[in-house]
């Protein structure tokens, strides 16, 4: 069965129906989101495709429970998300979720092991910190602070601390935005491995096309829409991809 099949025939873990999100900014109402309908699948690795603007922040925003949309459905397994209160949203960040940001937001008072900790010491069934630092290829830096690890260093600590918990679910918001080329496939590689090995449904939003190739599914967005899903057949690896 290749991957295609097996999505095909899961649940989604995943389901938005005509969702739209509305801003109001001042006398003007910008519509970030527009009619918007998504499947998710259970150990899928998605990729989120679109310029600036194009709405795939904030989709991945109420995915994760940051937001709520203005108008449709969202629902994560038995969870509805879109008129959940502040309270049901934190614990389900808090139980299923791993966020990965552009920017790598650890203190920078704490060294990379304890980075980790902050949210291992919240989570019901986490990993040891060591061992998600290994696992993104940090076991010889887990005492030093991030002033003395690289940018894409500092990267990995962050989806050590994101993995730690063992989400369900791990939502990454442009991940190599910061980051060279070089230093960019390492972090992809890293998060392709999460995805394998411990069958994380991950979602990556990102402006950069060339990405798309490692996906499972490529989601196109503009101006607040969903223009196209394309399934790849055929996977490359991040060391493959052409930037």
């Amino acid at each position: 069965m290749n991957s295609e099949e097996a999505i095909n025939q899961s649940t989604p873990v995943f389901s938005v129906r005509d969702v739209s999100k509305v801003y109001q900014m001042g006398e003007v109402e910008v519509r970030a989101l527009q009619d918007v309908d998504l499947d998710l699948y259970e150990g899928e690795l998605s990729v989120i495709l679109g310029a600036s603007g194009s709405g795939k922040s904030t989709l991945l925003n109420i995915l994760g429970g940051l937001d709520t949309p203005t108008t449709g459905t969202v629902r994560y397994r038995d969870h509805t998300l879109h008129d959940a209160d502040d309270s049901e949203l934190t614990r389900f960040r808090r139980e299923h979720v791993g966020f990965v940001f552009q920017f790598y937001n650890l203190i920078p008072s704490l060294t990379a092991r304890e980075n980790v900790r902050l949210v291992t010491d919240v989570a019901v069934n986490p990993m040891d910190a060591a061992e998600a630092l290994a696992m993104v290829g940090l076991q010889e830096r887990i005492d030093h602070f991030p002033a003395q690890l690289s940018g894409g260093e500092q990267q990995r600590v962050a989806i050590a601390r994101a993995i730690a918990k063992r989400p369900d679910v791990l939502l990454c918001d442009e991940p190599t935005g910061a980051l060279d080329f070089k230093t960019g496939v390492l972090v992809l590689e890293v998060l392709e491995r999460v995805n394998r090995e411990l069958g994380t449904t991950t979602a990556v939003i990102t402006h950069n096309s060339s990405i798309a190739d490692m996906a499972d599914r490529v989601i196109r967005m503009r101006s607040g829409k969903i223009v196209e899903v394309e399934h790849n057949e055929t996977k490359a690896s991040p060391a493959e991809l052409e930037w």
